[in-house]
């Protein structure tokens, strides 16, 4: 079950969330989920990107790839 959350933030946020897509809206419901599932809230920036390295790279993301998806956008 989804429950809702209020978080602040100031108006220039709160407008780019307004303006995003469905899908940037579902993607930044997911990073916030993983924030706290994986206790990333405990953890500096610096290590936080670095597990999420870790777990791209496992997954196969190698860096050819993320150049390819860097490309796209």
């Amino acid at each position: 079950m989804t429950q809702a959350i209020t978080i602040p933030v100031d108006s220039e946020i709160q407008q780019a969330f307004e303006q995003a897509s469905e899908e940037e809206r579902q993607e930044l419901q997911v990073l916030v989920s993983l924030f706290f599932k994986e206790g990333w809230a405990k953890k500096n920036v610096v290590e936080v990107m670095r597990e999420i390295g870790s777990h791209a790279q496992e997954r196969g993301l190698t860096p050819e790839i993320l150049d390819e998806i860097l490309q796209d956008e």
